[in-house]
């Protein structure tokens, strides 16, 4: 009879932890093949209506026309009334931070304790791939250590669920010029990221990021630094060029961080990918970026700034600026990344950054390019695209986003790697 009990008490456990597990945020589990349906499809490029799409494993198998795409075998999931898109891309993330209107940076990698923001670090992750992004470019730990790195794999293994993660691990800095700052000057205090100078520091510090797992090597081309206001150029531009050659030895490309001309300038003719913030820049150096094919990762959001409308508090003069930077950016037809530095602000809450840039003046349909199909070519993945041999990393929203983009919040589907985590 107690046996019985403790079967009986073993089966409810069970049943609890199945149901537990089966909350929003985890998996649903991987089909082998699914049809996917829904009224619109936007492909990355174009919007079509009566299609279909059709997943064997983690990949499209096919996608047109519904008459054309096979059925037979597979799970067939109607989405209605819905817009069915790939996956949007985030493409300047920490995931280690949070709202600095909870908590100041300064604050944030002085005392708050790895464990802990590791634990914060696994809400986020869930609150993003939730929110529709399922792929993540993160840009340093900030003071976290190689913590990015070992989330992916938690992420990769099934242990979280999160979007994909390209990660940097700690971000290079020229000494002298990051933070945490305001200690007493006889205290040497560990920085948010890891300074290297010269040939050797610099030569050795890029392999060994690239050697503990960076996807992509972050440079402070400029930042707040010496006796005078405002952000001045750190590295030298030979330094520049022997991190980006460094770097590709391997394969890894290398963003930068900088928002002054001349750091954007020496940034590009270094070979840079992606230049992140670019807050200052000319149409001179607009023009030198897109004729170098650097993309631009504005993150207009960053630090939680709202863009300015009638009736709402005015916009601050650093917002203003951006939108006049950002104008210059799209005239000299420099390819935009969507990125927003969340972590600055909540996790989850990405979408701001594609509202502020059709704010700013980018329509619609190309700021969903900048989040999906140029985001798959910046990045070097297959994602991006509805697309045979892309991805399975698919999104349903209410609404059409080609006419509204604050459509993008309603996620009502979100399947990453042909397995669905929201439905």
């Amino acid at each position: 009879m107690q046996s019985r009990r403790y079967f009986a008490a073993g089966l409810l456990l069970a049943a609890f932890s199945v149901r537990t597990w089966a909350q929003p945020g985890a998996p649903l589990g991987p089909a082998a093949t699914v049809v996917l349906r829904a009224a619109h499809i936007f492909d990355g490029e174009n919007m079509h209506q009566g299609w279909a799409v059709r997943v064997k494993g983690d990949r499209i198998e096919a996608a047109g026309p519904s008459a054309s795409i096979d059925s037979s075998g597979a799970r067939i999931v109607d989405l209605g009334p819905t817009t069915l898109m790939p996956g949007l891309v985030e493409g300047h993330s920490h995931v280690l931070l949070h709202a600095y209107s909870e908590t100041v940076w300064n604050d944030q990698v002085a005392h708050e304790g790895l464990a802990l923001r590791v634990a914060r670090a696994t809400n986020h992750l869930r609150a993003t791939l939730m929110a529709g992004f399922t792929t993540i470019r993160d840009l340093g730990t900030e003071g976290a250590a190689y913590a990015d790195v070992e989330l992916k794999q938690a992420v990769n293994q099934g242990i979280i669920p999160g979007p994909r993660m390209l990660v940097s691990t700690r971000a290079i800095v020229a000494s002298g010029t990051y933070g945490p700052k305001g200690f007493v000057l006889e205290w040497t205090v560990p920085q948010g990221a890891e300074e290297a100078d010269g040939i050797d520091s610099l030569s050795r510090v890029v392999r060994d990021q690239i050697g503990r797992g960076a996807d992509w090597i972050k440079l402070y081309g400029d930042y707040r630094w010496g006796p005078h206001p405002g952000s001045h150029p750190t590295f030298s531009l030979d330094e520049m060029k022997l991190a980006v050659e460094t770097a590709k030895n391997a394969g890894v490309p290398v963003a930068v961080h900088t928002s002054t001309p001349e750091g954007m300038r020496r940034a590009i003719l270094a070979g840079a990918e992606t230049i992140e913030h670019g807050n200052e820049g000319t149409p001179e150096i607009f023009r030198l970026m897109a004729d170098h094919h650097v993309a631009l990762c504005p993150t207009l959001t960053a630090g939680g700034g709202r863009i300015g409308r009638g009736g709402e508090q005015p916009e601050s003069p650093a917002m203003t600026r951006k939108r006049v930077t950002f104008k210059a950016a799209l005239d000299a037809g420099v390819i935009i990344l969507s990125g927003s530095d969340v972590g600055t602000f909540a996790h989850g809450d990405n979408a701001r950054e594609l509202e502020a840039m059709v704010d700013f003046g980018m329509s619609p349909v190309n700021a969903l390019k900048a989040a999906t199909s140029v985001a798959g070519q910046v990045l070097h993945m297959d994602i991006g695209r509805v697309k045979s041999g892309m991805l399975a990393d698919l999104i349903a929203i209410e609404g059409d986003p080609t006419k509204d983009i604050s459509a993008i919040r309603r996620v009502t589907f979100v399947m990453k790697g042909g397995t669905i985590y929201k439905q």
